[in-house]
């Protein structure tokens, strides 16, 4: 009798603990997910040097901003146009409870302000209105002198780590975990950068192509909302750092401009989580 009683109390006590404690987190090894979304984004000021055959100089504190679409449904919903807007695309595998790591293109978008006052410094010898040295001079910049921009897009393709604790867990609130899952995260990438940028110097003609420009690391924090086990919103907070060494400005493989600069982004996206085993 003294084993029975002992034995049932056990049972009990870990029927409670369990009900207080879902361990909504215990079975996420071996899902995949993939999410879609958008971004808003955020540049620090640059130092823009540009090259070619008869020109080198640099442009100081250099301003540029996101380009955000209008909210259409034909812009972000319609799938032959989709990808026009600021937009986010990741696909990842649990490889334990709380860790996943994943793979994605954050597609953002950086324009140049056109009209700025800026610093520069180097020379221009082609004999047109901008021909001489410059020490740090004042400048004017205008349409007509430099368009500047990574448009379609500023292209960060990244790997991403990511750690995912249960919030319920954290602030000993009690939800049923099949409805309702929340999720912190905590992450770190770095990969690749691939432009389309749209450059039009004063002495040539308008230049956008695909072109690997440089590398990008950055952190991120989050929320990760999962409905049902299956279905999921997710906003994060992302900032880091862009090199780009390598930009075309021309058709002439000689004309190319070096930039690096922070950025930070907000993503909101939509997703879905599946166990493959």
């Amino acid at each position: 009798m003294v084993l029975s009683i002992s034995f049932s109390a056990t049972a009990q006590e870990d029927v409670k603990i369990k009900e207080k404690n879902p361990d909504s987190h215990r079975d996420n090894k071996g899902k995949l997910y993939a999410f879609w979304g958008w971004n808003r984004g955020w540049y620090s000021d640059s130092d823009i040097r540009f090259t070619g055959e008869n020109y080198d100089f640099t442009l100081f504190n250099v301003s540029a901003t996101d380009r955000q679409s209008k909210v259409r449904y034909e812009t972000y919903f319609k799938p032959t146009r989709i990808t026009i807007p600021q937009t986010n695309f990741r696909i990842g595998y649990f490889i334990s409870d709380k860790y996943d790591i994943s793979i994605g293109v954050d597609h953002m978008k950086y324009v140049m302000t056109s009209i700025q006052d800026v610093k520069i410094n180097g020379f221009i010898h082609d004999g047109s209105a901008y021909n001489q040295d410059y020490t740090n001079d004042d400048f004017h910049i205008e349409k007509k002198f430099l368009r500047f921009e990574h448009t379609d897009g500023l292209n960060y393709i990244n790997m991403e780590i990511t750690r995912n604790d249960d919030l319920m867990d954290l602030l000993k609130w009690q939800l049923n975990p099949n409805k309702v899952q929340i999720n912190t995260l905590l992450g770190f990438g770095a990969g690749a950068l691939m432009p389309k940028s749209n450059v039009t110097l004063w002495n040539t003609t308008r230049y956008d192509e695909f072109h690997f420009a440089g590398y990008g690391f950055a952190g991120k924090i989050g929320l990760n909302f999962t409905f049902y086990k299956y279905f999921f919103l997710r906003a994060e907070y992302k900032g880091g750092f862009i090199d780009m060494p390598d930009i075309r400005t021309s058709s002439d493989p000689k004309d190319r401009a070096e930039q690096h600069f922070f950025f930070t982004e907000f993503v909101t996206v939509f997703g879905f989580v599946y166990p493959l085993f």
